[in-house]
């Protein structure tokens, strides 16, 4: 058989979800870093453990108020859990006093049809009914009005891992795994794992079950048949042989974190979509420049072989047809997905919303990659509660923005409009359809500030402001005494309060809420308060939830022994008052694996959490020094079956004997 030999240490599509390149924003717009480097040089910077509050209540007016309030009303953190301890083992942990049931597991039934799950004899027909892999966000559609106990979980599958999904496909020699190449069934069942799942759920006696009869229940994969709307929709870049129109494309891949709007749809978020290109374009041709600051194709899968239009020399356009914010009406099975172009195409993470006093929409993004962008975007129609159907098209009109924050602690929302400002012909750009095919371009010419990876961004409806989660950067060099960061290991939260609290503002303030890590080695530079205990630090903010009394919940993505001495989770982060910045952890994930999700239910009775790859990684991980693939895994969570691989799962926590998660 043909083989690919890679790192010992980590396997290909493990390597494209890490993205721990040097990053494709060759601009010279300032960092994040040097922002906050420049804002904070001529204060008294406290460094380590005993920086409690640096960066955080004591510099910020509105935290400071915040906290003054809170200390007269003698308030403390607002989550009365007991924490768990932080570690590295073989499953996953929970508070004390809550159980965490796995809900869906890679490859359970979601039709009444499903095939039951044999990992040896996998086929893309039989994963078409299943429930897909590694699963990302998780969203809740309630079926009956304001219901927490009945609806419709949507979930997201970002990628595949070959080497843990595949009998027999790795071997190790000395210091290198070899990995036989995919053939044309492996790849098929690949992207029938892609994509997401609608399935009907119900809580019954306080336990959660999956309705497989569920009349909305469906897989959407990279096969499925979606159509390209608003802006873009049509123009020549988007034509391929397949498509004269521009406006159809199957599939939809790397969907990573995302949302559900307030009219009940589902959105997908297409993230890492340069991995799954291969090919080199022609000499000349016209899309060199915009492929290369989106690093297509990298060729982290190998379905170009089998599939033309994942090979770019065979459909040089195929690339700009993903990239893009998908909207699901997951109230109707039969509906046709649509990728709604108005919201730009970059690496999205997600798309949180929020209606503004004003009616419209506010959706807040994240370009995942270092040196990358934070964006949101303001429908230009509002929304209305009484006619869903009327909401349906909100997201094909509206303004897209790019982020630039300033030292003196205000943020700038700088349009990207064609015909304003560097948006013109004499740039490239024709038409706002190019605005938004080359949003990466364009928003290097407004000159915002470049990010740490955002990933999450989470509006909060009940204090107003804006949780931003930037996961880490290796690649910064930039050194200055009032922030050591200078390697950003551990990322950081940035908290932005809009403009009178509106939510469809130009203009902000922003705060730095957390910087992440250790907060003992004083190197670090860490801001957790100091009640945050040994167990409730972290490294690496990802995804974030806010519940329905706006508390903030945080989950992490490449924690390791190496890294933090602990693996990834879900921590509970105070924002307000004399507590702002302490940090305690409620749910661990087992090794190897990444913390995804969170979701928890108006009701307060219950969350979701998505566990990603376990079983991912290897060597770096203490006390599994070994590679982890199909055969010899570092855990076999969660079925602890020798029969059975590793497998990523949805799941739920909710309290002993009921009541609200505290």
């Amino acid at each position: 058989m043909n083989e690919h030999t890679t790192d010992r240490k980590v396997f290909r599509t493990s390597q494209l979800e890490q993205a721990d390149g040097e990053g494709t924003n060759k601009t010279d717009n300032r960092t994040m870093g040097e922002i906050i480097a420049a804002r904070f040089s001529r204060r008294d910077f406290l460094r380590g453990s005993m920086a409690a509050t640096a960066i955080a209540a004591t510099v910020s007016p509105m935290a400071l108020m915040a906290a003054g309030e809170a200390k007269a009303q003698g308030a403390g953190t607002r989550f009365d859990f007991t924490e768990v301890e932080a570690g590295v083992d073989a499953t996953h942990h929970v508070a004390e006093g809550y159980d965490a049931d796995v809900l869906l597991r890679w490859g359970d039934a979601i039709f009444p049809d499903s095939p039951e799950f044999d990992p040896t004899a996998q086929t893309a027909e039989g994963q078409a009914r299943q429930f897909g892999y590694n699963n990302d966000y998780v969203g809740f559609i309630p079926l009956e009005e304001g219901s927490s106990e009945h609806g419709l979980l949507v979930v997201n599958h970002e990628y595949t891992n070959e080497h843990l999904m595949f009998p027999g496909i790795v071997t190790v020699e000395g210091d290198e795994l070899k990995v036989a190449d995919a053939d044309q069934a492996r790849v098929d069942i690949e992207m029938a794992a892609h994509g997401g799942t609608i399935v009907e759920i119900r809580k019954v006696d306080g336990k959660w079950q999956v309705v497989t009869d569920g009349a909305n229940n469906r897989r959407i994969t990279a096969t499925t048949e979606m159509e390209l709307t608003g802006p873009a929709a049509g123009h020549d870049r988007l034509k391929t042989s397949a498509d004269a129109t521009g406006t159809k494309v199957l599939g939809t891949i790397n969907n990573c974190a995302g949302g559900v709007t307030p009219w009940g749809t589902y959105i997908m978020a297409e993230e890492n979509f340069h991995g799954y290109f291969m090919g080199e374009l022609p000499d000349g041709h016209a899309e060199a420049a915009n492929y290369e600051r989106y690093g297509v194709p990298e060729g982290s899968y190998a379905w170009g072989n089998f599939h033309d239009r994942f090979d770019v020399s065979k459909e040089p356009n195929e690339p700009n047809r993903f990239g893009w914010i998908v909207e699901v009406d997951a109230m109707d099975p039969n509906s046709t997905p649509k990728k709604r172009t108005a919201l730009g195409r970059f690496k999205h993470e997600g798309a949180e919303s929020i209606v503004n006093k004003d009616g419209r929409v506010v959706f807040y993004l994240g370009d995942d990659e270092r040196f990358d962008y934070v964006y949101k975007f303001v429908t230009a129609g509002t929304y209305d509660e009484s006619d869903r159907a009327a909401n349906m098209d909100l997201l094909d009109e509206g303004t897209l923005y790019v982020a630039r924050f300033e030292e003196d602690g205000t943020v700038a929302w700088l349009p990207l409009v064609h015909g304003e400002g560097p948006l013109t012909a004499e740039n490239g750009f024709e038409s706002q359809a190019d605005v938004l095919i080359e949003t990466r371009r364009a928003a290097d010419l407004l000159e915002p500030t470049k990010m740490d990876r955002p990933e999450d961004i989470q509006p909060n409806a009940t204090n107003g402001r804006v949780y931003v989660m930037l996961t880490n950067n290796t690649k910064r060099e930039e050194a200055n005494a009032a922030n050591p960061r200078v390697d950003n290991k551990f990322g950081h939260i940035i908290e932005i309060a809009e403009a009178d609290g509106d939510f469809a503002a130009t203009t902000g303030t922003w705060e730095v809420l957390l910087q992440c890590g250790d907060p003992s080695i004083a190197e670090v530079g860490a801001t957790f308060s100091t009640e945050t205990t040994k167990n409730g630090w972290f490294g690496m903010p990802d995804n974030c939830a806010v519940d329905a009394d706006g508390r903030l919940w945080v989950s992490t993505d490449g924690n390791s022994p190496k890294a933090t001495g602990r693996t990834d989770g879900l921590w509970a982060v105070d924002t307000d008052g004399e507590a702002r910045g302490t940090s305690k952890l409620f749910f661990r994930v087992p090794v190897g694996a990444e913390m995804c999700g969170p979701l928890m239910l108006p009701d307060m009775q219950t969350a979701f959490v998505a566990v990603q790859h376990p079983g991912d990684g290897g060597e770096d991980w203490e006390g599994f020094g070994r590679p982890s693939y199909y055969e010899d895994p570092s855990t076999r969570w969660p079925d602890f079956d020798d029969a059975l691989p590793v497998r990523p799962s949805v799941v739920v926590i909710t309290k002993q004997g009921g009541g609200r998660i505290a």
